[in-house]
C-alpha cells in the first residue's frame, strides 16, 4: 500500500453537474453533490480483470463518508472540470491503485442511492472495463483492502452478503456480467 502526502479525494473538489442527457449544467463541490439526496453529476466506474479473468475488488477506506469499508469495483471517482471521463478514469486508476490499463467504455448508467443519514450518490456513471496483471500499490487513504476474485465466487458473495457491497457495484455488475469477457477481447 502507498501513502500519499496529499488526499486523492476532497470534499471541496469541483464536480461536473449534468442533466439526464449528460449536458453540463455547472459545477458544485463534492460535498454539495453528495449531501441529502445528491445532485446529478458525472462519475465513472472501472472493472479491472487479470489474465485469469479474476476481478479486482477494493474495500473502501474507513474515512469515506459514503459506504466506508464496503467492497466495491476496482476503482470509481469523478472527472475534474475540463477533463474527459476517459482521461479521468486512467488518472484515477493510477492514483488509487498504482496501475495503468487500456480501458474500454462499456455503458453509461444513472443511479441514485442513499447511505444512512450521511448523504447520497446521484451519478451519471460511465463504466469501463480493462485488463491488467500489474502489481497493485493501493493508496491507503482511499482503499482499506483489495483482492482479485473469481467471478463465480464474487457473484455468490454478492448474493449471500449483499450488505458488504456498494449499491453501484451491484447495479453495474448486472449490466456488465453478460458481456464483460467480450469487452476484454
Amino acid at each position: 500500500m502507498k501513502n500519499l502526502n496529499h488526499p486523492v479525494s476532497s470534499e471541496r473538489a469541483a464536480l461536473i453537474v449534468v442533466d439526464e442527457d449528460d449536458n453540463i449544467l455547472g459545477y458544485k463541490n463534492h460535498a454539495e453533490c453528495h449531501d441529502r439526496d445528491g445532485i446529478l453529476h458525472r462519475a465513472f466506474s472501472i472493472f479491472i480483470f487479470n489474465a485469469s479473468n479474476q476481478l479486482l475488488l477494493q474495500k473502501r477506506s474507513k474515512h469515506k463518508r459514503l459506504w466506508p469499508l464496503y467492497w466495491s469495483n476496482s476503482c470509481c471517482s469523478h472527472p475534474r472540470k475540463g477533463e474527459t471521463t476517459q482521461t479521468a478514469a486512467g488518472r484515477r486508476l493510477q492514483e488509487e491503485l498504482g496501475i495503468s490499463a487500456p480501458l474500454k467504455f462499456a455503458f453509461k448508467i444513472r443511479y441514485q442511492a442513499a447511505y444512512e443519514d450521511k448523504g447520497s450518490e446521484f451519478e451519471l456513471c460511465s463504466v469501463y472495463v480493462g485488463q491488467s496483471n500489474k502489481h497493485v500499490i493501493a493508496d491507503v487513504k482511499e482503499i482499506a483492502d483489495w483482492k482479485f476474485v473469481d467471478v463465480a465466487g464474487f457473484e455468490i458473495d454478492m448474493a449471500e452478503y449483499p450488505a458488504q457491497f456498494t449499491p453501484w457495484i451491484k447495479i453495474e455488475w448486472e449490466y456488465l456480467r453478460s458481456k464483460y469477457l467480450m469487452l476484454l477481447e
